[in-house]
């Protein structure tokens, strides 16, 4: 048997470009070491910021997601993601700048949810930032014109804490603003038939949720958790 080299890391399949951020990351939270059952690589775009990605709609940041995504290719990450829905925005770019597959936002999943569900039913989109999702966002994503929105800006903790970049986090706070965002969601299209996380962040409430709305819930962890298992499939005994 013969080993083969070229990259300086092994064993880790997907990288995962983080914000330049220092709110509390729990478990559940993408940047969190111990969410992923398998190792990932992990590599900080250094000045896409929070509030700069989403708020700012990433201006100026591209270059820099490019140089990171090929840094971490060139370590030995086989695929690349991102800790950010919003950099839906920047799919078509980074799948051109890299050999690998690209997975830059949950948002990609609502037309396959929805192809899950019955006709009569829709998945909708739960986001950090109703105000600074736009078209384009959901356009880069494949995500249905229509599609419902709901967002847990106007709540108490989350969407304050983690775009102002706040180092303390209520938890308790935070789950609340998300399981209430999501039952306004409900309430306002009977059409629901699944929620999908835009944010990364709200990853760790994803159970919160499905409990209170009793619809089934999707986050990019995942998605994530998805996307690694085609780039290292599990290898059965006496196969």
């Amino acid at each position: 048997m013969k080993a083969r080299g070229g990259k300086s890391i092994y064993g880790a399949s997907v990288g995962i470009l983080m914000l330049d951020a220092r709110f509390p990351r729990i478990p559940g939270d993408m940047g969190n070491a111990v969410t992923w059952p398998f190792p990932v690589l992990y590599r900080v775009v250094r000045g896409a910021s929070p509030d700069r990605v989403v708020r700012q709609g990433a201006e100026g940041t591209l270059d820099a997601f490019i140089d990171a995504a090929r840094g971490l290719v060139a370590d030995g990450a086989t695929g690349i993601t991102t800790n950010c829905g919003f950099l839906s925005l920047f799919q078509a770019e980074l799948a051109a700048a890299v050999e690998v597959p690209v997975l830059t936002s949950s948002l990609m999943q609502v037309p396959m949810v929805n192809a899950l569900l019955p006709s009569d039913k829709r998945a909708g989109v739960l986001t950090i930032s109703g105000s600074n999702l736009t078209p384009a966002h959901l356009q880069a994503a494949g995500v249905p014109d229509g599609t419902p929105i709901g967002t847990t800006e106007g709540g108490q903790e989350f969407t304050r804490a983690i775009l102002g970049n706040e180092e303390e986090l209520d938890v308790d706070l935070a789950r609340a603003d998300n399981v209430a965002a999501a039952l306004q969601l409900q309430a306002a299209h009977s059409e629901l038939g699944a929620i999908v996380l835009e944010c990364t962040n709200m990853c760790p409430y994803a159970a919160d949720i499905q409990r209170a709305t009793g619809l089934p819930t999707y986050s990019m962890v995942d998605f994530v958790s998805w996307f690694q298992a085609g780039l290292s499939p599990l290898r059965y005994p006496l196969v």
